[in-house]
């Protein structure tokens, strides 16, 4: 129970509103036993008065009545307010919470996982962890204060039937709930597992349904998805099954109690030592205590789902960034020369060095090309530079500082990328654009698209920087969405510019004019630009030919290139 203990002491900031939400809840509740057992002697009291002759004040219990109905009414509606607005702070609570956790590990800390595991535990993994504050936590306090009061009356009327109605409540609400959960632990622990590897299998179905199609392999895919759509549908019957069980137990302890309560109070008023009116109240008030009971069962059944969505959640929100950051991180030094001094780097599990030897000296107004065929570990430079590997060998400086005493986010902010798989978020080209530049106004985005190549095209568009790019820019070519990425980058301002591949996807006439004009614009910054072809290559001050992660030649571009 740690975990559950650690997913409610995440909900610490929300506890007021928890509170208020089993307050209501219990408001509710209550009232709606009170008008059932009031109702009941209510009716039976004027049968008894009729019969009889009898005088009776009805304008009390009419008052009740009416208290309690109104009580119930504005309580159920309050607890539907308060519990769904306590929910939606929660869950955005978590969803922040998680998310601060997350970024830190990308990409080296998360390479293991794939992007739909990732949506899981940020999307069903989260919302599943809701069942523990205010689908347990708060049925369970509920039921406790209606547990209390219902047997405090009880046990006032009649001190048998207080313990008798006791036991059936434990019954039903401690026994019943706890055999729900062991039968259903397994089959709720699959569930959660099964609905994370759907996730994937979705989220690998749609980004690949291209590739699938193409290489004949959709139909498998369709078969595993066939097949684990029956798992889940299993073992959600079987949960269902459970649950359905568990609420017909209820119901059956519901009567046994409700004809105790007659059988008892009938033999005492038999006696003369109950009031006949009364019995009516008893069996009802005895019946309408078990509504409190009613969520228990689903809700410890749902335990065991939730304790393995939290533990996948503290699983990655326990991970040590990698690279780690400094525990005392440097200031960011004045000068931004970047320099790779015997740098080497060796992914995990990789049997050769993906990087190896390598010198560089990049200085602010210096532009460098970094030349070799794809594997060669040029991407692996850019990829040291933004801190998100650290050096298994050697060192990188800024301004004389090793990057290893700076912090990440720091650091990154001196530094503008364009990367090799540019992403771009559902929204329009404007907004995309003003994510590198949050306060840049409608004229620079257009200079900056102009260096980029791309504003002709964005002006050709009916809606023009308003046009939505789509998920992932779909609405958009590569070559267009790359373009996008370098005006990102020219917005940025930062002293250190890196194009991981600007062109490709692009026509040659289109990339030279591009890179020539983004040099031209940023003749002052420190350039880092990895390719394999041979535009824009006579502009560098130096060409570094990279393979198998080594440099194989270096030089002035017409040295190197011939």
């Amino acid at each position: 129970m740690t975990d559950l203990w650690r997913v409610l002491k995440l909900a610490r900031p929300y506890w007021l509103w928890m509170v208020l939400a089993a307050l209501v809840s219990s408001a509710a509740t209550l009232a709606n036993i009170g008008l059932m057992a009031t109702s009941g002697w209510f009716i039976a009291a004027m049968g008894l008065a009729g019969a009889t002759g009898a005088a009776i004040n009805y304008f009390t219990p009419a008052a009740l009545i009416r208290a309690f109905a109104i009580i119930r009414t504005g309580g159920r509606y309050l607890e539907r307010l308060v519990s769904h607005e306590a929910t939606l702070r929660i869950v955005a609570g978590l969803r922040t919470w998680l998310y601060a956790r997350f970024e830190p590990l990308a990409p080296a800390g998360l390479q293991h996982l794939r992007s739909g595991d990732v949506l899981a535990r940020m999307g069903a993994d989260i919302d599943r962890l809701e069942h523990a504050f205010l689908r347990l936590f708060v049925p369970a306090a509920v039921a406790m204060v209606t547990v209390l009061v219902v047997v405090g009356v009880a046990t006032l009327y009649l001190p048998l039937f207080g313990l008798v109605l006791l036991a059936l409540l434990a019954c039903a609400g401690l026994a019943l709930p706890a055999i729900a959960y062991r039968l259903g632990r397994d089959a709720g622990a699959r569930h959660t597992a099964d609905t994370a590897r759907m996730s994937v299998l979705l989220v690998d179905s749609l980004e690949g349904l291209g590739e699938l199609k193409a290489y004949g392999l959709d139909a498998a895919q369709n078969a595993r998805i066939a097949g684990l759509s029956d798992e889940l549908i299993a073992n959600e019957t079987r949960l269902a099954d459970i649950g359905a069980l568990a609420r017909a137990g209820i119901g059956i302890i519901a009567n046994m109690a409700m004809w105790g309560a007659l059988a008892l109070a009938g033999a005492a008023a038999a006696a003369g030592a109950f009031a006949p009116a009364d019995l009516a109240m008893l069996a009802l008030l005895a019946l309408a205590s078990f509504e409190a009971l009613a969520p228990i069962p689903d809700a410890l059944q749902s335990l065991s789902a939730t304790l393995a969505s939290a533990r996948r959640i503290f699983a990655l929100a326990d991970a040590e960034p990698a690279p780690p950051e400094p525990a005392e991180p440097r200031p960011l030094p004045d000068g931004n020369c970047l320099v790779f001094e015997n740098v080497a780097l060796t992914y995990p599990g990789a049997r050769a060095p993906a990087l190896d030897g390598i010198d560089l000296d990049l200085a602010p107004g210096r532009h460098v090309g970094i030349v070799g065929p794809s594997g060669s570990g040029k991407s692996s430079l850019a990829a040291l530079v933004l801190k998100f590997w650290a050096p298994t060998g050697g060192r990188i400086t800024l301004g004389g500082v090793p990057l290893a005493e700076i912090d990440g986010e720091d650091l990154r902010r001196r530094i503008a990328v364009v990367p090799q798989r540019a992403h771009l978020f559902a929204e329009t080209i404007a907004e995309n654009l003003r994510r590198a530049a949050p306060g840049a106004d409608d004229d620079t985005l257009r200079a900056a698209c102009r260096i980029a190549q791309v504003d002709a095209f964005i002006m050709a568009q009916p809606d023009g920087y308003a046009t939505e790019v789509g998920a992932h820019g779909l609405k958009l070519s590569g070559g267009q969405a790359r373009r996008l990425s370098v005006a990102q980058a020219l917005l940025r301002r930062a002293p250190i510019l890196i194009l991981d591949e600007p062109g490709e996807g692009i026509d040659i006439d289109t990339e030279k004019a591009l890179l020539h004009a983004v040099l031209d614009a940023r003749a002052d910054a420190a350039v880092l630009y990895i390719t394999h072809r041979r535009q824009a290559l006579d502009r560098m001050h130096e060409v570094v030919v990279v393979g198998n992660g080594r440099v194989v030649k270096r030089g002035r571009p017409e040295d190197v290139l011939g």
